[in-house]
């Protein structure tokens, strides 16, 4: 075999059309060999003798793509001072474009002996353990442009990429659960239909399956156990693990962009999936641990967890941040993703102890002329001390707002003294995002995510219902703010589904048509449950999966769906640039761009906003919108009265005085179950001011007013 010296740059294994140059970086490694292996399982092993900077390399003509390879790290094993190299490991390269198979918990892959951790393991872990994979990185893209849509004209659609499809009877079997069965005509076209504008990818960097849960019948389903940053997961690919993920993976995103849809994917880079210090060594942790993770400074045996995954990545040091800044790069350049959202993104901004909003990691994305483009979205906590950052990140991010979410949901289920809240979350948190120059669009609104509640179990259950995943239900979030509409579960009983129905279809209007980003979670168009279990990481089954044998009342939900997303879409009054500046627009001659009323139609005041009411209305001036258009028209709309009623009782509200409009139509009403199915308000009898109106209990009622010009 002819060996080459190759570069230290770029790391990782990279095909040229003649060979591949391979690349790793360890700081603390004496010897560092590379392990060829074979398809009959053979391993030829090449010692890596040229280093640069800490970057150990040789370049190896003749290797062609799907050649499977591996390394072995020679370099000091103590622990106590932070060290953990064992060449009976078979490590996976940090870089890796794609992985082949999945560990499988033998003790070879750990660097102790089971029930003896202070004993050295000797064993080869080979066999065991995942093989990286050399792959062609050309792709015929043909004229795939991004869709570069704005986030205030985005609708996100949180999806998991094996649930989405696996149980879809249209899409061919062997394509469920894949990239290619996102990709599919019929998956496209219920996007499409539904008018989401950008599909948010659970974690589809390759991850482990964490044996403990093997052994229990369960798995890791959704993901947030990363080993491999620039790998599509192997398990979601139809066509093969040799490199094929990563085909199969353009293919969707080129499909997906041709129908106008962005792709945002989830993002874990806080930590990895080798645990603590009695976790696996498949990587990082047999190349160079002190490096890549952040370790007790008291006993550097340990680590310094803020993830509660057992470990932390160490976000201060150069080479952890190049490894994220070319992950991120790599997934925006080779895969042309379209953003991305980062999971527990408080630990990101730790370089040393507290969350620094001017840490290095924050500085080098915001000068970045590839990352700093994309859409970049925050999962704002961590759980280490002050975690909680939601509106503290840096200007170019914007937040899962984990305030509108309680918020929301504390309203309808009638808790008191939230009603001035729920208005600030509905017009885009002002209150947390303002202060620092950023716009609504700093905020992405859910009600709903993968970790949680679905939305028709939010209206349907009272307490977590988890006891499928082995822990006595004492797994998942306790406080839900949930309210079961009055019966624990499954009913027949048509007062009760016509309330959770009702109730359904209040969080949808509300989500969509707040200001902000709106992200549905996948399924709440359809009424998906999970039954109660509120914490599905591990229900690789039809517990998490979308089921698509739509009865007529989810038919006539999903139908509801649309017609709001539609109207989202069609009114730029419900997704504007700026803030309410809730004054006259044109120094007191016009209306106010806002203004809130009580039921009886007067303006409210601040007693009322502290009465603890449950019943609010909200006056949305669509010709008094203070930004031009992206080419510069003046943006004129229609205007916009919404009623919420979160009470128990049916309630009367008023039409305010003749100033905000002398008529106006029926757009939407929450209790009509045939409001997603007609067209049935056009030719309704406008209502005059001074008249009134019904807002059923627990309802939202949506009137239009015609622009003037």
């Amino acid at each position: 075999m002819q060996i080459w010296p190759g570069r230290p740059y770029p790391l990782g294994a990279t095909y040229d059309g003649a060979g591949a140059n391979f690349a790793l970086f360890s700081e603390v490694a004496e010897r560092v060999e590379l392990c060829l292996i074979s398809d009959s399982g053979q391993e030829t092993r090449v010692d890596l003798v040229e280093t640069d900077a800490y970057v150990h390399h040789a370049y190896l003509p003749g290797i062609q793509p799907g050649q499977r390879y591996g390394y072995r790290v020679h370099g000091p094993y103590d622990p106590a001072s932070g060290h953990r190299c064992n060449p009976a490991k078979l490590l996976v390269d940090p870089y890796a474009k794609a992985l082949e198979g999945q560990i499988d918990g033998d003790e070879s892959l750990f660097s102790y002996r089971f029930g003896s951790p202070e004993r050295f393991n000797r064993r080869n872990s080979r066999g065991h353990t995942m093989l990286s994979v050399v792959v062609n990185p050309f792709f015929d893209w043909g004229t795939d442009r991004r869709p570069d849509r704005e986030y205030n004209d985005s609708v996100i659609y949180e999806a998991h990429v094996k649930g989405l499809t696996r149980l879809h009877p249209e899409v061919p079997e062997e394509l469920r659960g894949t990239y290619a069965g996102v990709a599919h005509p019929v998956m496209i076209e219920h996007l499409k239909k539904l008018g989401i504008t950008a599909i948010e990818l659970m974690p589809v960097h390759q991850f482990v399956q964490d044996p403990t849960l093997v052994e229990k019948g369960l798995s890791n389903y959704w993901g947030y156990n990363t080993i491999g940053f620039f790998a599509p997961h192997n398990a979601y690919s139809a066509t093969g693990q040799r490199g094929q993920q990563v085909q199969e993976f353009k293919a969707m995103v080129r499909a997906l962009h041709e129908a106008d849809i962005e792709v945002i994917l989830d993002v874990v880079y806080n930590h990895t999936a080798e645990g603590n210090h009695l976790g696996p060594t498949l990587g990082f942790r047999g190349i160079d641990n002190a490096a890549y993770y952040r370790l007790v400074d008291e006993d550097k045996r340990f680590y310094y967890d803020t993830t509660g995954t057992g470990n932390t990545l160490l976000m201060r040091h150069p080479h952890v941040l190049q490894l994220i800044m070319d992950s991120l790069r790599y997934w925006v350049l080779d895969m042309h993703v379209d953003g991305f959202r980062f999971d527990l993104a408080s630990s990101l901004a730790r370089q040393f102890h507290e969350v620094d909003r001017l840490s290095a990691f924050f500085d080098l994305v915001q000068q970045d002329p590839v990352v700093s483009q994309v859409k970049l979205i925050a999962e704002p906590w961590d759980l280490g001390d002050g975690g909680y950052q939601v509106g503290n990140f840096p200007p170019l991010w914007t937040e899962w707002n984990g305030r509108y979410r309680d918020s929301v949901r504390d309203f309808w289920r009638g808790e008191p003294g939230t009603l001035g809240d729920f208005a600030s979350r509905l017009v885009g948190s002002s209150d947390l995002y303002e202060h620092s120059g950023r716009k609504p669009i700093a905020s992405v609104n859910f009600v709903t995510a993968h970790d949680g509640f679905t939305m028709r179990d939010l209206v349907s259950y009272n307490e977590k219902h988890n006891q499928a995943n082995g822990e006595d239900n004492h797994d998942g979030e306790s406080h839900n703010r949930s309210w079961n509409s009055g019966v624990e579960g499954p009913t027949d009983d048509p007062a009760v589904v016509a309330l959770r129905e009702r109730r359904h279809r209040n969080f949808l209007v509300t989500l969509l048509l707040s200001q902000g980003v709106p992200m549905v979670a996948h399924g709440d168009e359809i009424a998906r449950t999970q039954h109660g279990n509120n914490n599905v990481y591990c229900q690789d089954n039809e517990t998490s999966w979308m089921h698509w044998d739509l009865d007529e009342p989810r038919q006539a939900l999903l139908a509801f769906a649309r017609r709001v997303v539609r109207l989202r879409s069609e009114h730029p009054v419900f997704r504007r640039r700026r803030f309410f500046a809730g004054e006259s627009t044109a120094g007191g001659d016009e209306i106010a761009d806002i203004a809130w009323f009580t039921p009886s139609g007067e303006h409210m005041t601040d007693g009322a906003w502290g009465a603890g009411g449950t019943t609010l209305m909200v006056f949305l001036n669509g010709e008094g919108i203070p930004e031009p258009g992206r080419r510069g028209e003046p943006v004129v709309d229609d205007s916009f009265l919404i009623a919420f009623n979160a009470g128990s009782e049916p309630t009367k509200f008023t039409i305010p005085d003749e100033v905000y409009g002398d008529g106006w139509t029926l757009e939407l009403d929450t209790s009509d179950d045939a409001v997603g199915t007609a067209s049935m308000y056009e030719e309704a009898v406008p209502l005059l001011p001074g008249l009134e109106f019904d807002a059923t209990d627990h309802s939202v009622v949506v009137l239009r007013r015609p622009r003037s010009r």
